[in-house]
Formats: C-alpha cells, sequence, structure tokens
C-alpha cells in the first residue's frame, strides 16, 4: 500500500511540474510608430512569456530598442521590422527609437512591463509540498 502510494505522489508531483512549466504563454504585439509615438505604448507580460514583436511604422523610418533585454528592430515605410526574446527578468523596461526620426526623437519611448507569474509559483509551491510529503512517507517507513 505504501508502495503504491509513493508511486502515485511522484507521479502526480511529475505532472504538476510539467504542467507549472507550460504557463508560459506567447504573446504578439504589433507595435505602430508615428512621429514621436508608440501605439500602444505600454505592453504587459509575465515573466518567462516569448514576446515577439512587429514594429510598424506609420510615416518615417523608426526603430525600436528595449533596455534590459537588448533587442531591436527597424521599420521602414511600407517594410516592418520584427524581433522575438523571453521576458526572463521582471520590471519596468524602456523601449525607445533607435533610429533618429526629427527634433522630438529622444521623447519617443514606451514601457515593457514584466509581471511575476504567479501560477508558476503557485504550482512550484505544490510540487514542493508534495515532494516533501514524499520524503515525509519515506523516512516513517524507514523508521
Amino acid at each position: 500500500m505504501r508502495i503504491l502510494l509513493k508511486i502515485i505522489l511522484l507521479v502526480v508531483t511529475g505532472i504538476i511540474f510539467f504542467t507549472g512549466l507550460a504557463f508560459a504563454e506567447e504573446h504578439f504585439f504589433e507595435i505602430k510608430a508615428k512621429k514621436f509615438s508608440y501605439t500602444p505604448n505600454i505592453i504587459r507580460v509575465k515573466i518567462g512569456d516569448k514576446v515577439k514583436i512587429r514594429l510598424v511604422s506609420e510615416d518615417v523610418t523608426h526603430g525600436i530598442f528595449v533596455d534590459g533585454y537588448g533587442v531591436e528592430t527597424r521599420a521602414y515605410p511600407g517594410q516592418d521590422g520584427s524581433f522575438s526574446f523571453v521576458a526572463n527578468q521582471p520590471g519596468r523596461f524602456t523601449f525607445r527609437c533607435s533610429v533618429t526620426c526629427g527634433e522630438f526623437h529622444p521623447y519617443m519611448v514606451g514601457y515593457l512591463v514584466v509581471l511575476p507569474n504567479a501560477r508558476f509559483y503557485l504550482y512550484a509551491l505544490v510540487v514542493l509540498f508534495i515532494g516533501g510529503a514524499n520524503l515525509f512517507f519515506i523516512s516513517k517507513k524507514k523508521a
């Protein structure tokens, strides 16, 4: 009976652990650049999410550079730019135009907000609890 219980706990722990890893999502954002703003100018994701961005220029050549992640692309009128990355750092990061596009170019900024992935932490806590219960049952049998 105890061996069966251990096997069940081990299987449940593995399932929960691998399910928790699957909470990372993929997000696609189309950011439109126009003198001297981005639309949208704030994007929100969670830690572990894959972020894909397509930059569309509506007037002149623009660029986008995400501070803290070091990713960049350019968009020419009629020709989009794109990049992708994994949001693995929490916080608020500025993205800015990386191509001088006019007199108010320094004010062309937006923000990437990377929030904690609460579901991942909840599942990690459950895995730790079940692992602890496993150790408890194993040590109780030896005693």
